[in-house]
């Protein structure tokens, strides 16, 4: 039972944190969910504004076809006994010229490694989009190359972020959808 406590205590202190707030948009609001117990971890960018609005996180398009290519229910993919949805920026960032700004750095410096200690059961992380996958790669070959050439039989499996705006990248490679896709399906289902 400590091990609740603990969780509790340290979401207690992450969802009461703002040390960004004087760049964010709005009153800094973190989302995030995990349990000691969770079994696969997800790391994305950073909340969008829908998912702010509500306090859900990947509660929009790409929440619906990340979902879809985990193969999952939304009941799975929000019970943190199962899923720990840990992103690299925990509040919404504000708008940019070409979609939603970068997370900031604030919440993966002063938090990660601590989430990440405490997620002793995690057998699969499924690292979302360019900034995650900057912050857990030693090597930065993008994110088509990153995708493209990994190790699919290890630990961790790289996806390019869900976006509708990804439509163009996901049309230029088909592979993904062949290879990848059936792969991180069969893994995630026999974790659930």
């Amino acid at each position: 039972m400590p091990k609740k406590i603990h969780t509790d205590k340290l979401l207690a202190e992450i969802r009461g944190c703002a040390i960004c707030k004087k760049y964010l948009p709005f009153k800094p609001k973190p989302i995030l969910d995990f349990e000691s117990s969770s079994k696969i971890l997800i790391v994305g960018q950073a909340p969008g504004i829908r998912a702010h609005e509500s306090g859900k996180p990947w509660d929009d398009a790409s929440g619906d076809r990340l979902r879809d290519w985990l193969g999952v229910s939304a009941d799975i993919f929000y019970d943190p006994k199962i899923v720990a949805i840990v992103p690299m920026g925990f509040c919404y960032p504000g708008k940019g010229k070409s979609g939603d700004l970068p997370p900031r750095p604030e919440c993966s410096e002063k938090w990660m490694g601590q989430v990440l200690k405490h997620l002793k059961k995690i057998e699969l992380k499924i690292i979302i989009g360019k900034y995650a996958q900057e912050y857990f790669l030693s090597t930065n070959d993008g994110v088509t190359e990153s995708v493209r050439n990994q190790d699919m039989n290890s630990g961790v499996i790289l996806l390019p972020h869900p976006s509708p705006r990804n439509n163009i990248w996901l049309k230029k490679n088909p592979w993904f959808g062949k290879r990848i896709l059936p792969v991180l399906k069969k893994r995630v289902v026999a974790l659930v």
